[in-house]
């Protein structure tokens, strides 16, 4: 049976008292962390992103979520800590959308991509990309089509990158357009990645450490309280 991954994506937008609950579940380092984040919308997004998935994961392991600990690597991947031998989680936003992903015991990475306006997704491609890949940005037949190919192939790299427990910076040459298995070079190691449907012009990817094939369950909400708003149904996905 395959390997299953459970990925939640929620509304950074939420009411004054449900950011105070979200905020009251940090850690005493999540609370530093946001503080330094100069803008009030990126603080309460950022404290969304965590007291979320410190809901999902509580919920998984069935203790408060007050009482999860983390810790991060070298490159800042976090590892549950508390309780041991816990799920792998991975998280991520873009705008006013958070993407969580909750794993078994292979390593897990998540990204989720919107375009920026004002940035130039074909000037990008060519100078952090592998030439095929920037061609690829290069052809889309308009403005639009360019920037969700940049962020398909961003978010793609970056969840690939998130698993592997690396940097970003030195792998955004990483081919990821062809092929679902790829190949990481720092740390050396072989991740299976890809897109979860996502609505709203977002581009979301998934990554998980080793090369077989796993099954995405993928829920949207306006945040993490609940799986998902009533009429709305979880997509079911098997990778390749």
């Amino acid at each position: 049976m395959p390997d299953a991954v459970r990925i939640w994506i929620v509304s950074a937008r939420v009411s004054p008292d449900e950011l105070a609950r979200y905020r009251a579940l940090l850690d005493a380092d999540e609370r530093s962390r946001a503080a330094t984040l100069a803008q009030a919308a990126t603080r309460d997004r950022f404290t969304v992103a965590h007291g979320a998935l410190r809901v999902l994961v509580g919920r998984a392991v069935d203790l408060p979520p007050e009482r999860l600990s983390w810790r991060r690597g070298r490159h800042g991947k976090p590892t549950l800590t508390h309780p041991r031998g816990g799920p792998q989680t991975s998280l991520s936003y873009s705008d006013e959308l958070v993407a969580i992903a909750v794993a078994g015991d292979r390593a897990v990475g998540v990204d989720i991509q919107h375009p920026t306006p004002g940035l130039d997704p074909v000037a990008l491609a060519d100078r952090f990309f592998a030439a095929e890949e920037a061609r690829l940005v290069r052809s889309g037949p308009d403005a639009a089509a360019r920037a969700d190919r940049f962020a398909r192939l961003w978010a793609r790299k970056e969840a690939v990158v998130k698993a592997a427990g690396g940097r970003l910076w030195p792998q955004l040459a990483l081919p990821v357009h062809r092929d679902d298995v790829v190949r990481c070079g720092d740390p050396v190691g072989v991740h299976r990645v890809t897109d979860v449907a996502t609505p709203g012009g977002y581009r979301v990817a998934v990554a998980l450490a080793g090369e077989p094939p796993f099954d995405v369950a993928t829920s949207y909400g306006p945040t993490g309280w609940t799986d998902r708003p009533a009429g709305t149904p979880a997509e079911d996905r098997r990778t390749r």
